[in-house]
């Protein structure tokens, strides 16, 4: 096990290089020049001068890089060229809210997607089927913004059930934290869900036809058994990828729920920064994000061996 993360942290880190290369060399193509917003409205051609040489743009663009990577590498992101704040700082505030609306989005569409799947593969041909697939359908369907807004106006303004909109550490009190994430975990989770369930269907299918399972049902082994024994273990192996992947999605993508429910999270950070063209936050969250891939990259890996004893000897 400690030799296959070792292997898999070594293929790692040229795909961050290059991440990191791709990403700096990008945004310095992007029209605007950061230095003049930050001067204001005078732009007085010293304090251009000034900023240019605190932030090294002068320098030739391989010189950026080297430097930006040599503090990088010492655990220094840079600071916020618009607010002066460090970017480690930033994202430790960021990260840990979009990380507990991820995982609440994830342990709902595991507990809806994942369910149906299965029933829809072991009812295959039924009328059960054909409404799993509909919701299924429905969920990729329906945009995120327009259902946190349904869900605002009905469950929050005319129920009053949870809160409409908001973030409350689950450090200051873990209940109304829960509370206020139901909602955009929920709208989250649709989409995903719906993958969820398509896929474990396709598997299971796979898995149910194999030559393993008819043995087990000749053996007189119980319909259940064969089902969450025999089979889903099997078919998990593509599921565990689609749930590391999407899960490193989240990170980056719910900015259009965080926005509807007003969540200070990661994916507002992200927006801000490339509007702004704070290059220092974007290339530090987007690093953020490649290790966040690659770390649920890793973690699938481990799950594997876990779930198929025989690929520790792969």
């Amino acid at each position: 096990m400690l030799k296959l993360i070792l292997r898999r942290i070594v293929v790692a880190i040229p795909t961050l290089i290059l991440v990191s290369i791709i990403v700096f060399m990008l945004q310095k193509i992007l029209p605007g020049d950061p230095v003049l917003t930050l001067a204001g409205e005078e732009r007085d051609p010293a304090v251009l001068d000034y900023l240019r040489d605190k932030y090294h743009l002068n320098d030739p663009l391989p010189m950026q890089y080297v430097a930006w990577m040599g503090q990088v590498l010492q655990g220094d992101l840079g600071k916020s060229m618009r607010t002066d704040v460090p970017v480690l700082t930033l994202i430790g505030q960021k990260l840990p809210v979009t990380l507990q609306l991820a995982a609440m989005a994830m342990a709902m569409a595991m507990l809806i997607g994942i369910p149906m799947g299965i029933i829809a593969a072991v009812r295959k041909g039924t009328a059960v089927e054909a409404g799993v697939n509909v919701a299924a359908l429905s969920g990729m369907s329906i945009p995120n913004f327009w259902l946190g807004i349904i869900l605002i106006m009905v469950v929050s303004v005319q129920w009053k059930l949870l809160p409409a909109s908001g973030y409350v550490s689950p450090f200051d009190d873990f209940w109304l934290s829960i509370k206020t994430m139901l909602m955009p975990a929920f709208v989250l989770s649709t989409a995903i869900a719906a993958y969820l369930m398509r896929h474990t269907r396709s598997a299971m299918l796979e898995a149910l036809s194999a030559d393993y399972v008819r043995t087990a049902r000749a053996k007189g082994v119980s319909a259940r058994m064969v089902v969450l024994r025999h089979a889903l273990r099997n078919a998990l192996m593509p599921i565990i990828t689609l749930v590391t992947l999407l899960f490193g999605e989240l990170l980056a993508g719910a900015v259009l729920t965080e926005q509807v429910f007003t969540i200070p999270g990661f994916g507002k950070l992200i927006v801000d920064a490339v509007f702004n063209r704070d290059y220092a936050v974007v290339q530090g969250v987007v690093l953020c994000v490649a290790v966040g891939f690659i770390i649920m990259n890793l973690l699938a890996d481990v799950l594997y061996v876990l779930v198929n004893p025989r690929l520790r000897h792969a």
